[in-house]
């Protein structure tokens, strides 16, 4: 396969390209993490946990600062050089397991419940955010090798400001839907 098309893309069309790429890898992971076994007693442990959690936060009105506190925090891992990526994978893996744990409580197929959640607009955001977050995670890493690093910085900065209004969207939202 040629890499021509990269090399003759513009700046903006190769981080685009980046971000759908890590997006496509971040559902991957994901929805083969939904395949993790999981006892039934175990399932029904943490989506009592999790409904729990939903319902004391509903109580105290602080759901939606929960959910872009919480989502926002793992975004800005993300962003981290090397580390972020790595992180991405594994919370990647940890959310198609506990969307695995809270199917089988529910007596539902995982993957399918994994696939219903793109039916809503959460999904879409969520894994948009965190896909913009590890392609510049990526992206500090090649332009820190080409010393550039100071330089995207100033990149960095803006799609950590544009997760932001992502994921605070993505939260008002799913606040609704709770």
């Amino acid at each position: 396969m040629s890499l021509g098309f990269w090399k003759n893309a513009s700046p903006r069309r190769k981080r685009i390209i980046t971000i759908i790429i890590t997006f496509i890898i971040s559902v991957i992971i994901t929805a083969v993490a939904t395949l993790t076994p999981i006892e039934a007693q175990e399932a029904k442990d943490i989506n009592n946990e999790l409904n729990q959690t939903v319902g004391s936060l509903k109580e105290q009105n602080t759901l939606l600062q929960f959910i872009f506190g919480n989502n926002f925090m793992i975004t800005l891992i993300m962003f981290v050089p090397i580390i972020g990526p790595l992180f991405g994978v594994y919370a990647f893996y940890n959310t198609g397991a506990l969307i695995a744990a809270v199917a089988t409580a529910e007596h539902f197929n995982p993957t399918l419940r994994f696939l219903t959640l793109f039916l809503i607009p959460v999904t879409w955001l969520e894994f948009l955010a965190y896909s913009i977050a590890i392609a510049e995670s990526v992206w500090l890493i090649r332009r820190i090798i080409q010393r550039r690093g100071k330089r995207e910085i100033i990149n960095a900065s803006m799609f950590i400001s544009i997760c932001a209004v992502i994921l605070l969207v993505a939260a008002i939202i799913e606040t609704v839907l709770i």
